[in-house]
């Protein structure tokens, strides 16, 4: 083999190398970008119960987003995903009721925010309230939240559990796209 011969071939064994060491990198920085959005921008839920119905129904898989809340406060109305207070291991997702410092009256399947005589207006609740109406009265702590499911009428939500209210800390994201089913995939807001 001539000399040529051989420097040609350490060439194209130089350029093999380079190209499965470009691919490498590609896909460990692929790896690290999706392991930091999955960590540190986007939580992935899966819905296994009715407690959200009709806005979220179950086996619903939504995207909610870590950061919303890092400059700001979840907001009255807003679909958080956290940590269950009454054991953590598990991620529940309600609608925020209560926000801290108020008090929360439950009467007659109306929400009255400190002393208010007209009450919370609540067009996403899948049907009339008839389960679980009250009375209740909430005393949200500083930096908690009172969280309640749409579907009153069959959701496990802070008036039955034994910590009623989710630490501000204990919220993960904001609950904000829907992504399956696909037919039904979309913004939740």
């Amino acid at each position: 083999m001539s000399e040529e011969n051989v420097k040609l071939k350490r060439r194209e064994e130089e350029s093999a190398v380079k190209e499965v060491i470009s691919w490498v990198i590609t896909i460990a920085l692929a790896v690290v970008a999706a392991l930091f959005i999955k960590n540190y921008v986007i939580i992935n839920a899966n819905i296994p119960s009715g407690s959200m119905e009709n806005t979220i129904m179950t086996d619903d898989r939504l995207f909610g987003y870590r950061l919303a809340y890092n400059r700001s406060s979840p907001e009255r109305g807003d679909i958080v995903i956290f940590k269950f207070p009454d054991n953590e291991e598990e991620n529940y997702v309600k609608r925020v009721i209560g926000l801290p410092g108020e008090l929360v009256v439950i009467q007659d399947a109306k929400i009255y925010i400190n002393g208010s005589e007209t009450p919370l207006e609540e067009n996403y609740l899948k049907e009339e309230w008839t389960v679980g109406t009250g009375p209740y009265t909430f005393e949200v702590p500083e930096n908690s939240f009172l969280v309640l499911g749409d579907n009153r009428n069959n959701s496990w939500d802070a008036r039955y559990w034994d910590n009623t209210y989710v630490a501000k800390e204990k919220i993960l994201g904001k609950a904000v796209f829907r992504y399956y089913p696909f037919k039904n995939a979309g913004s939740l807001y």
